[in-house]
């Protein structure tokens, strides 16, 4: 696989495939071209290309002879007793080394005794909820210690052997119980309100990374001052909502005089807030629309600008779907209350702006497309609310799997900075065994591309080792025992000296 990372990376750079291709089959990286003379290259490809070569990957040119004379210089004995005559500097009094980690609390320093006289330790975190719940049901003394041993043994219980594969456990402990999920769509307030996606196919989405979800939607929670607030929530609900002409008045096509009628309905704008200047200001500020704007009363009449039937029907279309107010991409508003504070739902995402409300808390308003949450918060972020959604969508269902095994699908997913899928497209198709990528889709494409490319599989891993039959690098399998007893050697007794009288 560095071969081909080599070649991949050259080409990059605007090396030739052939070029390429010699470097690599060399067995040189670009780090070591780098420092490469200019006469071994010319062994490999010619002077042209060699300089070709240093000119694209911004190395410069140096012969054989030129590393004798690269040779460090010595230091001067007077520069070394110059160094030694420098008095040692002194450390600022005024500076402060900062506490990257906060000082334990007594609680958690009586916890942390109890396990390390247990011979054992246990993660700063777990000491912080330990210590956390005894404060709050006063537990001391014998108690307290009786718990934490309990705590050290499940803690103990649940640590991962060397060389377990824990990524065939987590996509077993996920895959088992996700192929008893139902398909099925939840609903928010009502049939007619917010369908969500939830089930197996929600999770399907999540493992796919899907770029936008079958129901996009958000959480968009109000800030403290505001939470308690009906018509506060009521305000941000009606401003953010997507509202189109078509939504709040008739738009009819009056051909006799060439002209479109805007009909707004009173009981509509009113509902939303929208005054009738408004939506003459939202046609004005349309900029497909080409035609004389009035005011006739209540409505708003539109003349096109070239008397044809064609050219009318065009406005007709602009009008109907000119946007009003609200947020893109967000179709609909629904307001919830939940533990004494209001919550908004809506149908669609758009976490840019939302973060960018006034009255909108940007800590905790998120929204269920995790490819948005990675462009606008980072790949951080983007981990966090995978975890967040499986972790979800399989507690809606009843089922239980252990967070650590979505954990480390997450990580697997992130792990590079970037968000990827867990299929031919991410990271089964980024695997450096030929195998492994064959064994799970394409496998005719995979093994073409291997032999003309002339890849080679090293069976590191455990698909591989199963497909030609060796044993798999894990458990038993994971060690090579040899043992050579040799001779055995006994201690004799030493042989006691006979003398001889002469007599036979």
């Amino acid at each position: 696989m560095a071969r081909k990372e080599t070649v991949n990376a050259l080409i990059r750079r605007g090396v030739s495939a052939r070029v390429s291709e010699a470097i690599a089959n060399a067995g040189f990286k670009i780090g070591d071209l780098k420092k490469t003379p200019f006469e071994i290259l010319t062994k490999i490809i010619s002077e042209q290309d060699a300089q070709d070569l240093l000119d694209k990957i911004g190395a410069k040119k140096f012969h054989l002879e030129e590393i004798k004379t690269m040779t460090p210089k010595k230091p001067v004995k007077k520069e070394l007793e110059e160094k030694k005559e420098k008095k040692p500097r002194k450390r600022r009094k005024d500076l402060k080394i900062p506490q990257k980690v906060r000082k334990l609390t007594p609680t958690e320093k009586e916890i942390d005794s109890i396990v390390k006289k247990m011979g054992f330790e246990l993660p700063t975190s777990i000491l912080e909820e330990l210590a956390e719940k005894a404060n709050s049901l006063k537990v001391k003394g014998k108690k307290l210690q009786k718990i934490v041993e309990i705590v050290v043994n499940e803690y103990n219980k649940h640590l991962v052997d060397p060389n377990e594969s824990v990524g065939i456990v987590s996509a077993q402990s996920i895959g088992e119980p996700g192929t008893q999920m139902t398909m099925r769509t939840f609903h928010y307030a009502g049939v007619a309100e917010i369908s969500v996606t939830l089930g197996l196919p929600r999770l399907i989405e999540i493992v796919d990374a899907r770029r936008v979800p079958s129901t996009p939607m958000m959480t968009i929670y109000l800030r403290e001052e505001h939470r308690n607030d009906a018509d506060e929530a009521k305000k941000v609900a009606s401003g953010i909502e997507m509202t189109v002409l078509l939504d709040i008045a008739t738009v009819e096509t009056d051909m006799g005089n060439m002209q479109i009628i805007v009909k707004p309905d009173k009981k509509m704008i009113e509902g939303r807030g929208i005054t009738i200047e408004q939506i003459v200001l939202a046609l004005k500020k349309e900029r497909r629309l080409k035609a004389s704007i009035d005011r006739d009363g209540d409505n708003v009449v539109l003349k096109s600008d070239i008397p044809s039937f064609r050219k009318l029907q065009q406005i007709f279309e602009i009008v109907r779907d000119t946007k009003i107010k609200g947020v893109d991409g967000i179709k609909k508003a629904v307001i919830r209350k939940s533990d004494d504070e209001y919550v908004i739902y809506t149908e669609g995402s758009n976490l840019t702006t939302m973060l960018e409300l006034d009255n909108v808390d940007p800590v905790r308003t998120t929204t269920n497309s995790i490819t948005e949450i990675y462009n606008v918060l980072g790949v951080e972020a983007a981990r966090n609310s995978i975890i967040h959604e499986a972790s979800n969508t399989l507690d809606e269902q009843g089922l239980t799997v252990d967070i650590r095994h979505i954990m480390l699908v997450a990580d697997m997913m992130t792990n590079d900075g970037d968000v990827k899928a867990i299929g031919r497209h991410g990271i089964s198709g980024r695997k450096s065994s030929v195998l492994a990528r064959a064994a799970f889709e394409i496998t005719s494409s995979h093994l073409l591309k291997a032999g003309i490319s002339g890849e080679v599989d090293a069976l590191d891993g455990v698909a591989e080792n199963i497909i030609v039959g060796q044993p798999v690098t894990v458990g038993t399998g994971a060690v090579n025992l040899i043992y050579s007893p040799g001779e055995k050697q006994t201690k004799s007794a030493p042989k006691k000296k006979v003398e001889s009288d002469g007599s036979e």
